[in-house]
């Protein structure tokens, strides 16, 4: 797929700001692109032609970015579109489920260029992969174990690796249920982790793997939105293969993950 094959809708208040976003996006090749100023409207047009690419600003009339991403993330015909908030919000409470949400990229206001036209390849990379679903036979006899508690990352991970063509891909809401899967004598070639997770944590969870399970050097890659330095470094220190913050480049996370594998089987 091209740039100029992608239709994208924008969701912006701001005229001025559509605009921006726009013309921005027309210097780079998209050229199929619909405007609204509200959710409301955006998510009628959603089910009459499913976007490739949502971008939306956080706060909006009637309902929020927030709100939005969530909605879509519950409908079958939406869940998997990639998503995109162009917004100046630091606040965690307003950005955390974003990043759950699996958006592919948080943009501030204003975006350079170049945030933009990294985060469209990454779109790109990603609708890719999703059509060429389970055609790569390089990985297919793998076993990945994903652990998160947030249902929707669950399924956008689980998209990634689909697309890769991983034969065997089991999901866990927590590291506890993860470790009981361990313990049940299940074995994985890699380990997808989020850190801030009810019951056993992400920390945790490498911990107890590196020094009690039977598979201590399985590599484990931590997906994040964690944003405490000293906390990072004492998962670091408990022995976690890579980090990788939320939200992700797509490409990013499907580098890591091949590099992760290949570097097991050396």
């Amino acid at each position: 797929m091209q740039l100029s094959n992608l239709y994208v809708i924008i969701i912006e208040p701001s005229k001025v700001q559509r605009h921006i976003i726009m013309d921005q996006l027309h210097l780079i090749g998209v050229t199929q692109i619909e405007e609204f100023d509200s959710a409301e409207p955006a998510l009628e047009r959603m089910q009459q032609i499913t976007p490739d690419l949502v971008l939306s600003a956080m706060h909006l009339p009637g309902i929020s970015g927030t709100d939005l991403v969530a909605e879509m993330r519950r409908q079958a015909a939406l869940e998997m579109v990639t998503f995109i908030l162009v917004s100046s919000e630091t606040h965690y409470r307003y950005l955390e489920p974003i990043r759950q949400a699996g958006a592919i990229a948080i943009l501030p206001k204003p975006f350079t260029a170049d945030d933009l036209a990294t985060a469209l390849r990454s779109t790109l990379e990603y609708l890719a992969d999703s059509e060429d679903e389970g055609e790569s036979e390089e990985y297919e006899h793998l076993r990945v174990l994903i652990v998160d508690d947030s249902a929707m990352a669950l399924r956008y991970v689980r998209q990634m690796l689909d697309g890769l063509g991983i034969g065997t891909i089991d999901t866990a809401g927590d590291g506890s249920e993860a470790l009981d899967l361990l313990e049940k004598g299940h074995s994985y070639d890699l380990i997808i982790t989020d850190y801030n997770m009810p019951n056993v944590d992400g920390k945790e969870l490498t911990e107890h793997i590196r020094q009690y399970g039977d598979q201590p050097t399985i590599p484990i890659l931590m997906l994040t939105s964690e944003q405490n330095e000293s906390r990072l470094a004492a998962v670091q220190s408990a022995g976690v293969s890579a980090i990788c913050n939320k939200p992700f480049s797509y490409g990013t996370v499907k580098s890591l993950i091949e590099q992760l594998i290949n570097e097991r089987d050396i």
